[in-house]
């Protein structure tokens, strides 16, 4: 595995593909604050061919409707970074994919664009699965401290963590 990845996240990716291939499942991930930071660690896992569909880094509100269908009103009414617009950005990536497991994050990584109601540091986490995964969903809320990397890096084992609790 390449350093630039910290250990946890390296080691939570290969355990996901491992499961995931073993399932014979498929994942695929939307992503705004991680920057394709979680579609990154999977695929630096030898043998994800198998199981990483594609991810789709949709950083602006226009992508996140463009490329993932999430409704323009949900993004108005409750704002980008929401548990709804996760859940959208999830749905959207599992219903252009031929995957079984989406997982979408939006957060403020910052360091700036935090508000009182939204302080740095906060990321929705959405993890949902198809038929194949009984048709769950989980979501997690956090407020993560730390710089920009920290934030997003613990995004992303979140985001991991999640996705292998949805396989097993």
């Amino acid at each position: 595995m390449s350093s630039d990845f910290p250990q946890s996240i390296s080691s939570l990716a290969a355990h996901l593909v491992t499961i995931l291939g073993q399932r014979g499942w498929r994942v695929t991930t939307a992503e705004s604050c991680t920057g394709g930071l979680i579609a990154a660690a999977i695929t630096e896992v030898p043998g994800a061919s198998t199981v990483f569909q594609r991810g789709i880094v949709a950083y602006a509100n226009e992508e996140k409707t463009a490329l993932l269908d999430v409704d323009p009103n949900i993004l108005a009414h409750h704002g980008a970074v929401s548990e709804p617009v996760a859940y959208a950005m999830a749905a959207g990536a599992l219903s252009r994919s031929k995957a079984d497991i989406a997982l979408a994050v939006t957060g403020i990584a910052g360091p700036g664009g935090g508000s009182p109601d939204k302080p740095v540091g906060l990321v929705h986490v959405v993890a949902v699965g198809g038929s194949k995964a009984g048709d769950q969903s989980r979501h997690h809320r956090q407020v993560f401290s730390g710089q920009r990397w920290d934030i997003r890096r613990a995004t992303a084992q979140q985001a991991l963590q999640m996705a292998i609790h949805l396989a097993t």
